[in-house]
């Protein structure tokens, strides 16, 4: 059951990954992925590109991924987790970008 559309403000309480595909091709399938926010077991379904970006800025944030998750989830409003976790991955890298000249 995908329930993507969990309440804001829920907490992420564990993750469970499929395999982990390699290459190009494989960064733009989209895979499932478990989630448990708030005790209720849900499933995000993300690019391979996103769900390893997550990742990236969860580390380098320095928190983990659920908290991270979380963290997005809670600020969502009325946007579907797995879009709103596409958001944030684009928001992130578009602040990072250097600006033109």
């Amino acid at each position: 059951m995908n329930t993507d559309s969990a309440p804001s403000g829920a907490q992420a309480d564990g993750f469970g990954e499929g395999p982990q595909p390699e290459g190009r091709k494989s960064s733009v399938r989209v895979i499932k992925h478990s989630i448990v926010i708030a005790g209720h077991r849900t499933s995000v379904s993300l690019e391979d590109a996103f769900w390893r970006a997550l990742k990236g800025i969860a580390a380098d944030d320095g928190v983990s991924l659920a908290g991270l998750v979380a963290r997005v989830d809670a600020e969502r409003g009325e946007a579907n987790l797995s879009s709103a976790l596409r958001v944030f991955v684009l928001e992130r890298a578009m602040e990072r970008r250097p600006p033109d000249d």
